[in-house]
């Protein structure tokens, strides 16, 4: 056996200070490992996702992009995509991804923070599935969005604050993320996010998330751009424009953990 060493960083995205924001590992690699590898090392790193990069082939993105979290690979992340520019950016301006999934995302320096560019996801009204009563008490409206968002949309910030999920049996369920926000105290909009079936039972700061929400919330409020706060133990600020068929979010990121991972080979 031989052990190879893989770049490590962890950045801890949407966080205005320290020990705020979401973490996320950034693992830049060569060429693609296997994906039982690439989930077992999502494991081991045991944070609500791990970024992984290949150098992109062709000039329309610089850099391939895949997430998981410590049990499953996802469609589309957020914090962890910010924390790859951040990572990646060096002396350009502007750092340009392909997902498998999502299509082309776009992380772009602005001042001493970056923008995120996600795809707008507007959710449509449902009813109120039994899958979410574990969340808390009923929300004033239930939203969803067919990539495994579902929005619980609550009458005060202090609810929202307030829920206490039963995570066991959320955990039996499938990877819906659940959204639950509200008018908010600090922010224009009050936010938390949960995905147990997915293996992270309460996000930091979920960058996927407010692609779904800022629609909804920038539409009810009549105005293109909304703040919102996640008020998770961390917390972090995300800051969301509208802006055609895309959702800008801004938000600084800090480098907290580099080094390199041990991977051993047989």
């Amino acid at each position: 056996m031989s052990v190879r060493h893989l770049p490590f960083h962890q950045v801890d995205a949407f966080a205005d200070r320290p020990f705020t924001g979401n973490p996320a590992a950034v693992m830049p690699l060569d060429t693609w490992l296997d994906d039982a590898t690439l989930q077992a090392i999502a494991g081991e790193n045991n944070l609500s996702e791990t970024a992984f990069t290949v150098p992109a082939k062709g000039d329309g993105a610089d850099y391939e992009l895949r997430w998981f979290t410590p049990s499953t690979e996802i469609a589309l992340c957020g914090h962890a995509t910010l924390a790859a520019g951040h990572i990646l950016m060096g002396a350009r301006k502007t750092v340009r991804f392909v997902t498998r999934r999502s299509g082309a995302l776009r992380v772009d320096s602005a001042g001493d923070g970056y923008r995120l560019a996600l795809p707008a996801l507007k959710p449509a009204p449902v009813a109120w599935p039994d899958t979410a009563r574990a969340i808390g008490p009923a929300p004033a409206e239930t939203l969803w969005h067919p990539a495994g968002y579902l929005v619980l949309v609550y009458q005060e910030a202090g609810m929202v604050r307030a829920l206490a999920p039963d995570f066991a049996t959320l955990r039996r369920g499938d990877d819906t993320l659940y959204i639950a926000t509200a008018p908010g105290d600090v922010a224009d909009v009050v936010t938390r996010a949960f995905a147990p079936g997915a293996g992270i039972d309460e996000d930091p700061v979920t960058g996927s998330a407010h692609a779904v929400i800022a629609p909804y919330w920038a539409e009810r409020l009549g105005r293109d751009r909304v703040t919102s706060f996640q008020a998770s133990a961390r917390g972090g600020m995300v800051d969301c424009t509208i802006s055609k068929d895309q959702v800008i979010l801004a938000g600084r990121c800090r480098t907290v953990i580099e080094g390199h991972f041990a991977l051993t080979v047989d």
